[in-house]
């Protein structure tokens, strides 16, 4: 049959434009196609992974990164992930060449009638070559290039590698890149342990990740979901009775704030900054590994009692009022909680409220879940007072005050954000190795590190440095010295006329250094500084690391007016505890790369190298007896309970009562607590480190040695232990007086070559259980030229 002159010529036209067409297509193929982008970011692929840092034992405890990713190899991917991605995104993903040419034609065609407005079509392949080589611009080129992108993909690798790269690479909201990363981020879980419903809900972020969050929008989440499961169940990868089950599943994500299994914020943050700065252009993109000396029970431990203690101390001094006020509607739903605590986030365990209803004698609020919680007797005694009616506006409980509570048991109870601050830091004396520091109540609200960048006076902690150097200079622990008023001029202090006290205001007369130091006495203190001369000792205390600069050289410095970081405290008491060796604290054990190949490795020298003693064996042994008896019958004595006799210890307080601070160790541990405010000033009469500070430092040691022994001293040679009297107390004012009871026999401690002569240790004539030491030896001829056991004059 002849077609008609009048139809040949038109379909000859579009035979020709159809030619031409395909011509234009080749052409435009045969020039792009060579322009293609190399796929060895594909071949060799190496995602931005963050900056992990874990405890010793491989705990995660910090992240840091632009991106978070969790990679995961193919075969750790879950089937059911596998279908729930296939189902969502593309169905015929093992079938196709890279393309859905329907879908590719539809979309195509909706961005030139539509002006770009986007119409999904893409296959997995074609989001793959999207996220490593192109823009998300919406045009014509732009998809040929995706598309001739998808093909060579397509040639080059296989379906199963294409879908691993999909699966890391992906962002799915939250910061997270990949469905490893998002089942942590979104239900605190691994892959292989998401419910049918959890896997259908992340399978269904690709699409939108703001728009079907499941943490911002829950209602668009759950609709995505039930899309998801829906082609599953038609694609016969789920039974009816699956989906209907996942389908009923409630919107459950990982909501609460913490994100890791140890609070050790600050710790990670010191990482994070020694890293960035070896490492500052790899630091966040490499992967790298960092674990560090930090053990996750003592970090756990110290994190909990420097808050208990905080709060105590808080909870002592006075309830400040409700955080802030809103207006609530007659009948407020969850979206209107979640709205008035917007600005008050929960702080561990301290969760911000929105008063509902308030009186004398109950309290109705609501958290930020919605969960309504009533607070009665016990639980209101904190804030009472604001409960009252005739209350200051200001300060007063009523309907809409934001509030903070905290959960005892079964039972509410009304508490408020401190305003004090703490720090605690505890290492290992042989080798440096920090275990557990906490530089603040709380790194969220407070990024400031108190173990490490603050400077504050150690007062009465600073003491045990004074005395060191003293032994030295002739001293004993039995050297008897006046606790008796001081008056010194200008000159003398290096600013003004100054007349120290004691802490009680109490003066008792001659003591023996031995119970100076337990009791603390800071006339005995000055008293030993201005007879060793305030320039020797600043410069004996740069042997425990302390910087001299900090310590200006006046009479002052014996009751610790300088300045020190908890850091330094904890790596001078150190040399006590370790006999003598100044080491060097460290808290990176070793850094590796993304495949576990090592890049560094700690090498601490350890206590016991003779490169890093510091003072005489004989002197440190010396000290830490002294400072038992602090822990014994001295300003440490709270410490009994533990029920151990191998602690040594020392407390602090400075001035006014500013900083509180307590300073022990068990030779296998010292721990530094500390307390004060941000901005200096009281914490308030009495407030001293044995009742401030000693709590915090005992609510740690006593469940960390738990797992150590009792440690016997051992005396070191040169040492002799000559038997004294333990005086009733007031006949060290009078050595000349008959004691009122009967003397009890104790050692006491000497360098061999300085044992006081016999007169000097014999007690009362009248006392005939005393039989006189053996002649003290003469000192060798590098010791000071003084009376042994008399101080310089």
């Amino acid at each position: 049959m002849k077609l008609p002159r009048s139809l040949l010529y038109p379909l000859a036209g579009l035979a020709s434009l159809a030619v031409a067409a395909l011509l234009l297509v080749s052409l435009v193929i045969a020039l792009a196609y060579p322009n293609l982008p190399s796929l060895q970011s594909l071949t060799e692929y190496q995602p931005k992974i963050p900056l992990r840092i874990y405890t010793a034992e491989g705990v995660l405890m910090g992240e840091f990164g632009e991106e978070r990713r969790a990679v995961v190899s193919i075969a750790e991917v879950p089937p059911q992930l596998k279908n729930a991605i296939i189902a969502a995104e593309d169905e015929r993903f093992y079938e196709h060449a890279g393309i859905d040419y329907i879908g590719v034609l539809r979309a195509a065609y909706a961005n030139v009638v539509s002006g770009g407005r986007r119409q999904g079509a893409s296959t997995i392949t074609m989001q793959v070559a999207r996220n490593f080589f192109l823009s998300s611009e919406k045009t014509l080129t732009r998809k040929l290039y995706e598309a001739l992108l998808a093909f060579k993909i397509e040639h080059s690798l296989t379906k199963d590698q294409i879908l691993e790269l999909y699966i890391n690479q992906i962002y799915l909201g939250q910061r997270a890149y990949g469905f490893g990363a998002a089942s942590q981020i979104y239900y605190g879980k691994a892959l292989d342990q998401l419910t049918l419903a959890e896997t259908a809900m992340l399978a269904g972020l690709p699409k939108a990740p703001s728009t079907y969050n499941p943490i911002a929008n829950p209602q668009r989440a759950k609709q995505r979901q039930q899309y998801v499961l829906r082609r599953m169940a038609e694609l016969g990868y789920i039974t009816q009775e699956q989906h209907d089950e996942a389908a009923k599943a409630p919107v459950r994500t990982r909501r609460e704030v913490r994100e890791y299994p140890v609070h050790a914020e600050y710790v990670a943050e010191m990482v994070r900054q020694a890293i960035a700065e070896t490492y500052p252009e790899d630091v966040y993109t490499r992967g790298f590994r960092v674990y560090t000396t930090i053990r996750q029970a003592d970090q756990e431990i110290a994190y909990a009692a420097l808050r208990r203690g905080v709060l105590e101390y808080d909870r002592n001094h006075g309830y400040r009022g409700a955080e802030g006020y809103v207006e609530l509607p007659p009948t407020p739903d969850e979206d209107d909680f979640d709205e008035a605590l917007g600005d008050h986030p929960d702080n561990d365990t301290l969760l911000a409220a929105v008063v509902l209803n308030a009186s004398s004698s109950q309290i109705e609020a609501a958290l930020r879940t919605g969960e309504k919680i009533t607070i009665s007797g016990e639980g209101l005694k904190f804030g009472g007072r604001p409960l009252d009616l005739k209350a200051v506006p200001q300060r007063r409980i009523r309907r809409g005050a934001i509030i903070r509570v905290l959960r005892e048991g079964k039972s509410w109870q009304i508490v408020q954000m401190p305003e004090v601050e703490a720090g605690f830091i505890s290492l290992d004396p042989k080798d440096g190795a920090i275990r557990a520091l906490v530089g603040g109540f709380d790194f969220g609200r407070n990024k400031f590190n108190h173990v490490t960048q603050a400077w504050r006076q150690p007062g009465s902690s600073f003491k045990p440095f004074i005395y060191s150097a003293s032994l030295e200079k002739g001293f004993t622990a039995a050297t008897v010295i006046a606790d008796e008023p001081v008056v010194l001029e200008a000159e003398q202090t290096g600013s003004q006329r100054w007349e120290p006290k004691n802490y009680d205001g109490k003066y008792e007369g001659p003591m023996r250094m031995r119970t100076a130091l337990a009791k603390s006495k800071n006339m005995v203190s000055i008293r030993i500084l201005d007879a060793i001369g305030p320039k020797y000792a600043q410069d004996y205390i740069t042997r425990f690391g302390f910087e001299p600069d900090k310590h200006p050289p006046y009479l002052t410095m014996a009751l610790g007016a300088g300045s020190v970081t908890a850091w330094q405290l904890a790596r001078a008491y150190s040399v006590f505890a370790n006999g003598g060796f100044l080491i060097q604290p460290y808290f990176i054990l070793k850094v590796v790369d993304d495949r576990g190949n090592p890049m560094a490795l700690a090498d601490p020298l350890r206590a016991g190298s003779e490169s890093l003693r510091v003072i005489d064996p004989r002197n440190a042994f010396i000290m830490d007896s002294m400072m038992q008896d602090t822990m014994r019958i001295g300003t440490g004595a709270r410490a009994a309970r533990m029920g151990r006799s191998d602690l040594a210890g020392k407390t602090g307080t400075t001035n006014e009562f500013v900083d509180a601070w307590f300073a022990g160790y068990q030779p296998n541990l010292v721990a530094i607590s500390w307390v004060g405010f941000d901005q200096p000033k009281t914490l308030g009469k009495n407030q001293t480190g044995s009742v401030v500070a000693l709590p915090i430092w005992i609510g740690y040691m006593e469940k960390v040695l738990k797992e150590f022994p009792e440690v016997p001293r051992i005396v070191p040679e040169g040492v002799v232990s000559v038997p004294m009297a333990l005086l009733a107390p007031g006949s060290d004012s009078n050595p000349n007086q008959l004691p009122a009871t009967e003397p009890k026999i104790v050692p006491e401690f000497f360098y061999q070559e300085s044992v006081p002569p016999p007169e000097v240790l014999r007690p009362p004539e009248a006392s005939p259980i005393f039989s006189p030491p053996p002649p003290a030896p003469t000192p060798p001829s590098n010791q000071p030229s003084l009376p042994p056991g008399q101080p310089p004059a």
